[in-house]
């Protein structure tokens, strides 16, 4: 289950990463386990909590419903940052990285093979959260 603390060490992570003080997060109703991603009043995303291996570690996914062509656009109006921006993957052509200048913040992949939906994949480890 995640605690205040984790929950708002999340929010301060996603806001810095994505560049926006909009975005909140909660727990999520549906698992204690998860943690759902606001912005404004509609949900984004979600976190899971990764426990596995004896170290925490969280997955924040979210769906882009849009084509390949307009991601970086969609991403940067979304959030209001000029600094994000789609990168290609080397040897991969079904997904992208995704960037804030130059550091690296997730994958976004390709739902379906025609690309006309994306899902973001930001993997956040404990350590990410200390400065939060």
């Amino acid at each position: 289950m995640l605690d205040k603390v984790e929950l708002r060490k999340l929010q301060g992570f996603l806001r810095n990463a994505l560049g926006n003080e909009a975005i909140r997060v909660t727990q999520a109703k549906s698992n204690p386990d998860d943690a759902d991603v606001h912005f404004g009043e509609r949900v984004i995303g979600t976190i899971v909590v990764d426990d596995e291996d004896g170290d925490r570690s969280f997955a924040f996914s979210m769906k882009i419903p849009v084509e390949r062509p307009v991601l970086q656009d969609y991403l940067r109006r979304l959030f209001e940052n000029s600094k994000l921006k789609i990168v290609p993957r080397a040897k991969k052509t079904d997904s992208v990285e995704l960037n804030s200048d130059d550091d690296f913040l997730g994958v976004i992949s390709a739902d379906d093979a025609a690309g006309t939906s994306f899902t973001l994949q930001v993997a956040i480890l404990d350590f990410d959260l200390e400065d939060f």
